[in-house]
């Protein structure tokens, strides 16, 4: 099971499945929502994800031509999962609302394209220029 919330406590989540991934991604969407160069991502299945407390939502368009929307914290801001409405039954958990940030290990980055030079990793991981495929 994988717990997390927001930095003032009010909005809880858990995920009872095992994860379907973790990875890097530095598309330009989450960048900018993020604030930085790359968002570690943990994707969950929707159906085993729980979330206690208010949260609110900014939605974008991704590359794919669909809603990307982004939940935090309705009253510290801390972002915290994605709802992708090009994947309806998955949740996309920010790796920095986990209560343990060991569980997060990434295997792969996506939209190498867009990263930035400074922003390399140490750790090798498989590197898509785009959406895997």
């Amino acid at each position: 099971m994988h717990t997390g919330g927001c930095h003032c406590g009010q909005v809880r989540y858990e995920s009872r499945g095992t994860p379907r991934f973790a990875l890097i991604c530095y598309c330009r969407d989450c960048q900018r929502a993020s604030g930085t160069a790359g968002v570690p991502v943990l994707g969950v299945s929707m159906a085993e994800f729980i979330v206690t407390g208010a949260t609110r939502t900014t939605e974008s368009l991704g590359s794919s031509g669909k809603r990307g929307i982004r939940h935090f914290c309705a009253t510290c801001g801390s972002l915290l999962f994605g709802t992708p409405e090009v994947a309806p039954d998955l949740v996309t958990v920010y790796a920095g609302s986990l209560d343990t940030l060991e569980a997060f290990t990434p295997t792969m980055a996506i939209f190498t394209r867009s990263r930035p030079a400074w922003a390399a990793l140490a750790q090798p991981l498989t590197e898509y220029e785009g959406a895997p495929t």
